[in-house]
């Protein structure tokens, strides 16, 4: 290996190499400094040296030596040393000095008194000054390699993120930005705050590649308009995590990502009613099917943190399974909690293998989250949807009667209402098989939950856009006009559970999404906090990104809705409703069911249809796309 220079050559020199090379300086520094304290007091350059002084020198050396040591100045890197590790430097100094001064009593050796004073000073110097001059020639020449970055927020969030990326290899914060009049001007490791309405002038200067936002203390209000502001710069923006991930464990306070999901739609989720989430879990054994999909997975981290006796996960996919598993169990360590986690393979198709796995565990409440629900797919494999969606629910329903489960809550879909593809039709399906169970008995009660689209599941848009945007376009959307609702992950799990607790037996219910999302004004924003813009094919506009509009596909609407009728009534939680719909009683419900699996096993596709026709599901097939 070439090196262009010395101080190459130490940066990459072993470890070993790098702490002989730094002892043997100190000793020398030391050695240098009380030389030039005595010649400086004594106003000569040559003296001699008897026994003692070499005593009471040797004695110096070996107490500061071993001084650094025990303070770790040999354990930490020279170029990552801030600067108030010199306060250890001026201890092991402090230390020193009072060792050349008792050892030179001891020793009678000729040292004057003002001697070790003089000795301080000039070690400070020689052993501090050249670690602080390394760190400054690191920082000033290599550090400038790193690319620049702006980092909006000068509280303590932004203080501490460029203090980490001072030390790091990643980025070179070069500017803060606040809109705090007191804030701007004042110097904070070296960085200067500057006013946002300066960024143009700023961006001229240093080019920087990305905005980090550190930012966590403000409302969601004021959080969405700082976002409209940034995404107009054309530059990618990052962020920290926010308060509640960092108290959570789940993140570092430096560490950087994505802007988070939520910020990107600005919906504001609601706090959760811990009584009601605790209701039917606390000290229970609790059942989530599909517990590795996206809902199902959610289910199990909030479920797990209310400390319920027994938590069974029963998921089909045997990955999906293991990385949940190793999930929980690492959370169950972390917050020391004292549940039974019971990892459980099967499908549930097999109403035995539920049924056993029921009473093995004693199951107080289920949450089946099992179900396809990828609606392209549903419509090309119409039987394995029927089958997994309708007597899936049917199996583990029935399953769930016959061990005296408590509580059974079915994760539905606004699919489900008037769809106009199979995967809604059969969870409308499956909805109207609980509502005749409930129908038929009271041991068990059954509850169904419905809404829309979450983000950041699998399939989602979000995570769709953000890797078409990274390879560089085009950003496909089915049609300028369509819109959806959407709703977080964790949101969408808790008030689920909350509504799990609240149901009478065959009631469904409907969660408040918001206002629904333009889908294309998603895909520009995207672009735009990505720090690129974006055109679009049919308007021949200039920009990085581009827009494709690929049509709606079989079955897809415009327009998602959450109700089948008007009759709507209140919940007693404001982010949660009741729907009172047609229903089927057990005695129409079998017959229909009985005809359908026959369908199924017959692969009879047009007798499927007929039968998803004449039930009361609302469905519209259109092989074309629908509005």
């Amino acid at each position: 290996m070439l090196f262009h220079t010395p101080f190459d050559f130490l940066l990459s020199a072993d470890r070993k190499l790098k702490r002989t090379i730094t002892i043997t300086y100190d000793i020398i520094a030391i050695a240098l400094s009380l030389y030039l304290a005595i010649a400086l007091r004594l106003n000569v350059y040559f003296f001699e040296l008897h026994v003692p002084e070499v005593l009471s020198l040797v004695s110096t050396i070996v107490v500061t030596i071993v001084c650094f040591i025990n303070l770790g100045m040999y354990r930490a890197v020279l170029r990552y040393m801030m600067l108030p590790a010199l306060s250890t430097i001026f201890f092991a100094v402090f230390l020193s000095a009072m060792t050349l001064a008792l050892s030179g009593f001891f020793f009678h050796t000729f040292i004057p008194r003002s001697v070790p004073f003089i000795y301080a000073g000039l070690a400070i110097l020689t052993l501090g000054g050249p670690r602080v001059l390394i760190r400054s020639v690191y920082y000033q020449v290599y550090k400038r390699k790193k690319p620049n970055v702006f980092i909006y927020g000068a509280g303590a969030a932004g203080r501490d993120l460029a203090s980490a990326l001072i030390q790091g290899t990643e980025f070179h914060p070069v500017a803060l930005l606040d809109d705090d009049p007191e804030k701007v001007g004042q110097i904070f490791y070296g960085i200067r705050v500057y006013h946002s309405s300066e960024f143009a002038e700023l961006s001229g200067l240093y080019s920087p590649i990305k905005v980090l936002l550190a930012v966590n203390n403000i409302g969601k209000g004021e959080r969405l308009r700082l976002l409209e502001k940034v995404s107009n710069w054309p530059v990618e923006i990052l962020s920290v995590p926010s308060v509640e991930d960092i108290a959570m464990g789940k993140a570092e306070s430096t560490e950087i990502k994505d802007l988070d999901i939520a910020d990107l739609l600005g919906r504001e989720a609601v706090e959760p009613d811990m009584a009601l989430m605790a209701r039917n879990i606390e000290d229970e054994s609790v059942m989530i099917t599909g517990a590795g999909g996206s809902i199902g997975s959610e289910l199990c981290r909030q479920i797990l943190r209310l400390k319920p006796r027994t938590l069974v996960i029963f998921e089909l996919n045997e990955y999906n399974l293991y990385k949940i598993d190793q999930e929980l169990n690492s959370i169950k360590e972390r917050l020391n909690l004292d549940v039974a986690i019971i990892s459980v393979l099967g499908s549930v198709q097999r109403q035995n293998r539920l049924e056993k796995t029921m009473l093995a565990n004693k199951v107080n409440t289920v949450f089946h989250a099992a179900a396809y629900k990828h609606v392209p797919l549903v419509e090309s494999n119409i039987v394995e949807g029927v089958r997994n969606n309708v007597f899936g629910t049917l199996y583990c329903a029935q399953a769930a009667i016959n061990c005296n489960v408590e509580h059974f809550t079915l994760i539905s879909t606004d699919k489900a209402v008037r769809s106009t593809n199979i995967m809604g039709a059969t969870k409308r399906m499956a909805e109207l098989v609980l509502q005749a169970l409930a129908d038929k008995q009271r041991n068990t009660t059954f509850t169904m939950v419905r809404f829309g689209n979450v983000l950041g599941s699998s399939g989602s848009v979000v995570p769709l856009f953000k890797q078409q945007i990274r390879k560089g376009g085009p950003v496909t959307v089915t049609h300028p006009d369509i819109i959806r609702y959407f709703m977080l992950i964790p949101e969408a799990a808790q008030l689920v559970i909350q509504a799990g607790a609240m149901g009478n037996n065959g009631q469904v219910f409907v969660l408040d999404m918001g206002e629904p999302v333009k889908i294309l004004d998603l895909a520009k924003r995207m672009i735009h906090l990505m720090g690129m813009r974006e055109h679009i094919d049919e308007c021949g506009q200039e920009g990085d990104i581009s827009i494709k509009f690929t049509g709606l596909r079989p079955g897809e609407k415009l327009y998602e809705e959450l109700l089948i009728g008007d009759n709507v009534e209140g919940s007693g939680h404001n982010k949660i409703m009741t729907a009172k719909e047609e229903m089927l009683t057990w005695s129409h419900m079998e017959p229909l069911l009985s005809e359908l699996d026959t369908c199924c096993h017959n692969f009879d596709e047009e007798c499927i249809m007929r039968i998803l026709l004449d039930a009361p599901t609302g469905f519209t097939p259109n092989k074309e796309p629908a509005n």
